[in-house]
C-alpha cells in the first residue's frame, strides 16, 4: 500500500477542520508528521482551490489570520459567518 504524500495528509487534517475551529499551520504540520513543514503548509494550501478543503480555517499560531488565495477580506468574512 502506497503511503500518503505530505500534500494528503495536509488536505485530509484541513478537510477535517469543524466549522467553526481553527487550527495553525504549525499545527497542520504536526499532525502530518512534519512539525517544521508548516511553510509547506502554506504553500499547499495557497494552491488549493478545491471549495471541500476549507483552507481559510488554518491561520497564524499567533492568532492572526494570514493568507488566503481568494483574498484576505474574504477569510476574514468566511470566519467570521462560520462563528455566527
Amino acid at each position: 500500500m502506497k503511503e500518503k504524500s505530505f500534500k494528503q495528509k495536509v488536505f485530509e487534517i484541513v478537510s477535517k477542520i469543524p466549522k467553526g475551529k481553527t487550527l495553525s499551520y504549525g499545527q497542520v504540520a504536526t499532525r502530518a508528521g512534519s512539525p517544521k513543514a508548516f511553510r509547506a503548509v502554506g504553500n499547499i494550501l495557497n494552491k488549493n482551490y478545491d471549495t471541500k478543503i476549507p483552507c481559510h480555517r488554518v491561520i497564524l499560531s499567533d492568532g492572526k489570520i494570514g493568507g488566503y488565495n481568494r483574498g484576505h477580506k474574504n477569510k476574514i468574512k468566511l470566519l467570521k459567518k462560520e462563528r455566527e
